[in-house]
């Protein structure tokens, strides 16, 4: 099935009971036989293939994330899980190379982001928005470009880097430390100069990350949200009531930039990235420490010479580039009556 996987150029295996093993194909579900599974035999098919650390999660809560290798298919993210009362998997395949920021199609200024010299670099987006791809390019570009000491945490690792320009080392939970705010203590310790966590869930984690970006190092990770204003928000309601402002503090110190994206079905098959990028200033440092992080739209409009750019800017250039479809790109629109606005004022769009 990992075979059919990959050479049908699918992203996803679901394995789940009650149905027929399927692959997902640019986010369409297409059944690979007749078969119905059952939660017994996906259970015993999927866990020769975990880790040591992940079979012993799976074991104590019913879930389990590991990394698994193929001779011949490459590597794949495994997540095992229960659902209604029986085992089930989704099995990502992961690329044998690490993307450059030119094949993502992402908008021109997000590769000033592999050149900030310090801060908290946050992407976020939906599940399958294709963060963690952004993420490693970003990376790839410093790898490429720069001579700095780079620590990736993550759980599990999903794309390898080679060592460039750049020294990488790349820590795996569960292999290499137990737990991410481990892991990230260690790593504040190696004397680097980025640290990248592939994505950040739990207090402690944010914490550590918060202070390292305060102390004079690029920090960049993931977070699943939907907005600039969402993402900020899920760092600091990670804490308990009393500990939230002094966290937005910290926050409006140590944050360099937010991007989120979401992935659109393209015209000619496959999908694009639609992005949103703020550009941290005054403004926003101000609006983050006083809570009111529903103005920080207004500041991305405020710092477009700086290199922000709204949703509603990304999906118009895409539809102006015949990228996607009218009519997909308003469905998508965080506000929609800005980007009519935009499609009526931009002569390309009639």
């Amino acid at each position: 099935m990992l075979d059919v996987l990959v050479t049908e150029g699918g992203s996803d295996l679901l394995l789940v009971p009650g149905v027929p093993a399927c692959v997902l194909f640019e986010g369409r579900v297409k059944r690979l036989e007749e078969r119905v599974l059952n939660g017994t035999e996906i259970e015993a098919t999927v866990l020769p293939a975990l880790t040591p650390h992940a079979l012993k999660n799976y074991r104590a809560i019913g879930i389990a994330d590991s990394s698994y290798r193929v001779n011949g298919s490459g590597r794949f993210r495994i997540n095992l899980h229960r659902e209604r009362g029986n085992p089930a998997a989704a099995i990502r395949a992961l690329p044998s190379s690490v993307p450059t920021l030119d094949a993502l199609h992402l908008p021109a200024s997000v590769r000033s982001l592999a050149r900030l010299p310090r801060g908290l670099l946050l992407v976020g987006g939906p599940a399958g928005s294709g963060k963690s791809t952004t993420l490693a390019a970003l990376v790839n570009e410093i790898n490429q470009n720069d001579a700095r000491h780079i620590v990736i945490v993550e759980d599990p690792m999903e794309y390898e880097h080679r060592h460039l320009r750049s020294i990488v080392e790349q820590v795996e939970i569960g292999t290499d430390a137990p737990d991410f705010p481990t892991a990230l203590r260690a790593a504040v310790r190696q004397a680097p100069d980025v640290i990248v966590v592939g994505e950040m869930r739990d207090a402690e984690s944010m914490r550590i990350a918060v202070a390292a970006a305060e102390t004079g190092h690029l920090v960049l990770s993931t977070l699943h949200t939907t907005d600039v204003a969402t993402t900020v928000a899920r760092i600091s309601d990670s804490f308990a009531p009393e500990r939230q402002n002094t966290i937005r503090q910290e926050l409006a110190i140590g944050l360099a930039a937010v991007l989120t994206q979401i992935l659109l079905p393209s015209k000619r098959g496959g999908r694009f990235p639609a992005a949103e990028l703020l550009m941290v200033g005054y403004g926003a440092r101000q609006h983050i420490r006083r809570n009111m992080l529903q103005h920080l739209h207004q500041e991305i409009a405020i710092t477009k010479k700086k290199g922000s750019f709204s949703l509603e800017d990304s999906l118009l250039s895409l539809i102006n580039q015949g990228h996607i479809e009218r009519e997909d790109a308003l469905l998508c629109a965080t506000h929609p009556d800005d980007l009519e606005i935009l499609l009526r004022d931009d002569p390309r769009s009639l």
